[in-house]
């Protein structure tokens, strides 16, 4: 399973940005949809989770109440709309399939990613 990621760009701190999450070897009706980031000099981080299942959604403590994860099932995609973005979300954003929320085992393969940059 591949996931492809869209939406990344610069915007200034305070500013909103919409990542896409599609698939055209997966249908997003089961499992669970996991975003990462990871920032030049460290370890990737969880972001948040998406439940396919029962639509529960799920927040990292450092984006809670200015990101929120939602699906369009018509277009297959998963979206991440990143509000109120501070420097520190400066980062490449990834999005995978796991097997539920929020640690669930990987079922996808790392994709190429969508750079996030942020200035103040």
């Amino acid at each position: 399973v591949q996931l492809v990621e869209s939406g990344g760009g610069l915007v200034q701190a305070g500013g909103s940005l919409r990542l896409s999450c599609a698939a055209s070897d997966f249908t997003f009706d089961d499992y669970a949809i996991r975003w990462f980031r990871q920032a030049p000099g460290k370890e990737r981080e969880g972001v948040s989770c998406l439940s396919l299942v029962d639509g529960s959604a799920y927040y990292e403590d450092s984006v809670k109440g200015r990101f929120a994860t939602s699906i369009d099932n018509a277009k297959n995609t998963v979206y991440l709309q990143m509000n109120s973005l501070e420097p520190e979300d400066t980062a490449v954003y990834y999005c995978i399939v796991v097997l539920y929320c929020p640690d669930g085992p990987r079922f996808s393969d790392w994709g190429q990613g969508t750079q996030v940059t942020v200035s103040s």
